[in-house]
């Protein structure tokens, strides 16, 4: 089969299907008109052998019409003008008497068919609806009446309808044709669209996208789907364009320091204490180096919870306390005193992995920013809405200029009055990113100088 385009594959599709609707459109109409006209025919010939029947007379073995002035009228005497013939046969089949309008020629009876019916014949080569009836007398068949009437003008019409209707059918589906194809060339119009749109775009110009058919049907639902792939797109693009970014900002000041380190180790030889202290240092900056790769890698990684394997769920208290033995070293370290207020809604169960995510992030840099011999307040509680983990600190706090800029990576809240303090700036980056990927709200309010409170929000939902 040829190759056609998807407007002219339509009209082609349509048009066969409205061709053989057409073609049983016409045979219906064809049929309809033929039976029609038969049909009044054998009306008005049926109508003028009874009317005649009544007029005939039977005597002995001869038998003719009685009333001779009916033979006066005019569709007797004029061949041309819609006559009826008559003819009076015997059971022999000898002619007994005709009408006038007959003069020489004579209607030939059909003995195949009997009764009221009707059949197509000739009369000298020209084509006549004929019938014949029984003459009876006393229960006994004398003779038939057979009744003709000229059908040359209605064959003419059926003729001329079949040629017409031949002649229309091509013209129609030429018509067809061109306006299915207009018409699907115009219904395709959005997907024109889409292709043209999609064609231009490129990693330069992610940032377009389909324009929207004006009805909500299927291409409006096509183009929203596109539109939803080039969002993600984008973002996956954006990820790895700002992982890049990150990576190369970030590994630079420890491979520098790396680097430094080693110089130092082979430009003289040097005793054992010195090449261990400078390989301890290497080896904090390739720990370092390691944490931030983990953390940006995170970071990187689209955004929601539907790996089968992050689907695993704990109980809220659980993973507090599992969090607080990770940081165990940390909390000793900074003599701080860690109280936990818990009720029922300890219980409630929250994605493992994305919560160990949030709350390492959270508890950690209340630990961390806390003052010494400071107190770390975890409460869990909980609304219709679900529940909340809330970690207060005693330490550093932010600045309120600082509040709307923390979720920033590498961002850190006045850096320079504590830069005894290791990190990133990436936890709090990383805590929003797990509890977007599993609906959960973080809020942070804190004063400056006293304290910091973060709360974690888990939906009914999440769990």
């Amino acid at each position: 089969m040829m190759k056609l385009d998807f407007k002219n594959r339509i009209a082609l599709y349509y048009l066969m299907a409205t061709s053989v609707i057409s073609i049983l459109a016409f045979v219906f109409i064809y049929f309809m008109v033929k039976d029609t006209m038969y049909d009044s025919l054998d009306h008005s010939l049926s109508y003028e052998a009874r009317k005649h029947l009544s007029e005939i007379a039977v005597v002995a073995d001869t038998i003719y019409f009685t009333h001779k002035k009916e033979w006066e009228e005019t569709e007797h005497r004029e061949v041309q003008i819609n006559p009826v013939f008559l003819q009076l046969m015997d059971t022999e089949g000898q002619i007994m008497d005709k009408s006038p309008n007959l003069k020489e020629d004579h209607l030939v009876m059909n003995h195949a068919f009997s009764g009221d019916t009707h059949y197509n014949t000739q009369l000298k080569d020209r084509p006549i609806r004929q019938t014949q009836i029984d003459i009876k007398q006393e229960g006994t068949v004398k003779g038939y009446i057979v009744a003709a009437i000229p059908i040359e003008s209605s064959l003419m019409v059926l003729s001329n309808l079949s040629r017409t209707l031949l002649g229309l059918f091509p013209l129609t589906m030429v018509m067809l044709f061109l306006i299915s194809r207009y018409l699907a060339g115009k219904s395709i119009r959005p997907i024109s669209a889409i292709i043209h749109t999609t064609g231009r775009i490129t990693k330069n110009n992610l940032g377009e996208r389909v324009p929207l058919p004006t009805q909500k049907d299927e291409l409006y639902d096509l183009s929203t789907s596109i539109n939803g792939l080039l969002n993600r797109i984008e973002e996956a693009l954006e990820r790895e364009k700002q992982f890049t970014s990150d990576a190369s900002h970030e590994l630079r000041t420890p491979l520098s320091t790396l680097r430094g380190t080693l110089e130092i180790l082979v430009r003289k030889e040097r005793n054992i204490s010195e090449y261990e202290e400078n390989i301890r240092k290497s080896l904090v900056e390739v720990d370092r180096m390691s944490e931030i790769v983990e953390q940006l890698l995170f970071l990187a990684r689209n955004g929601q919870a539907s790996d089968p394997s992050l689907q695993q769920t704990v109980a809220l208290a659980v993973l507090v306390d599992e969090v607080l033995s990770r940081q165990h070293k940390a909390i000793k370290a900074k003599q701080l005193r860690i109280s936990m207020e818990s009720n029922s809604w300890g219980n409630f169960e929250v994605p493992y992995y994305y919560g160990s995510v949030i709350l390492e992030n959270i508890l950690g840099n209340a630990i961390k920013y806390s003052h010494m011999d400071g107190r770390v307040v975890i409460e869990l509680n909980g609304d219709p809405a679900g529940c909340y983990c809330l970690v207060t600190d005693q330490g550093v706090g932010i600045k309120a200029e600082d509040l709307d800029h923390i979720y920033y990576p590498f961002f850190r809240s006045d850096y320079l009055k504590h830069k005894q303090i290791k990190g990133l700036g990436l936890g709090l980056s990383i805590a929003r990113k797990a509890a977007l990927a599993i609906g959960a709200k973080i809020t942070i309010d804190s004063e400056l100088g006293n304290w910091t409170a973060v709360r974690v929000s888990f939906d009914q939902k999440v769990s």
